[in-house]
């Protein structure tokens, strides 16, 4: 017994140290298939920072593209705003002077329509009245001599 414990003890070690000797076999290489992941992750990551890094200077590239697109077109709008802004001024200052001058010949206008229903009137009387002499054409002249700032165009 002793010799057979004997060698069930030292078969008993080398059983031990054999699995000692695939358990650190395993764990070397559990530790190298780890590290190899690892590694295999490290890269990954870098892959894919370096993706997202070329992605947001291309979204930034797109961004300053647009921005100089929008301050072209800004440009482009207020120099068509000014200009018409300065034809709205035109047109403006161009209808206040024809209200002016329809007003000047409105009252023109006016003037002349009482000059004609004065001389209706006188020609009237003088067709109801033999008597009375009147001279059509005398009046007339006589009333634009008198009035020469109503009519400066006679």
């Amino acid at each position: 017994m002793a010799s057979s414990s004997g060698s069930g003890s030292s078969g008993s070690l080398s059983a031990a140290t054999a699995a000692a000797a695939a358990m650190a076999g395993t764990e070397e290489e559990l530790r190298a298939l780890m590290e190899q992941r690892r590694t295999k992750r490290m890269l990954s990551n870098r892959e894919s920072a370096r993706r997202s890094r070329m992605r947001k200077q291309r979204h930034l590239d797109d961004l300053t593209a647009q921005a100089a697109q929008l301050r072209r077109e800004n440009a482009h709008v207020a120099t068509a705003l000014g200009l018409t802004t300065q034809g709205l001024l035109a047109v403006d200052s161009e209808n206040a002077v024809l209200r002016i001058q329809a007003a000047e010949l409105d009252a023109h206008l006016h003037y002349l329509n009482d000059i004609l229903a004065c001389m209706n009137t006188n020609a009237a009387a003088a067709a109801s009245d033999p008597f009375i002499a009147f001279d059509g054409n005398a009046a007339f002249d006589d009333l634009l001599r008198s009035c020469p700032e109503m009519f400066p165009l006679c």
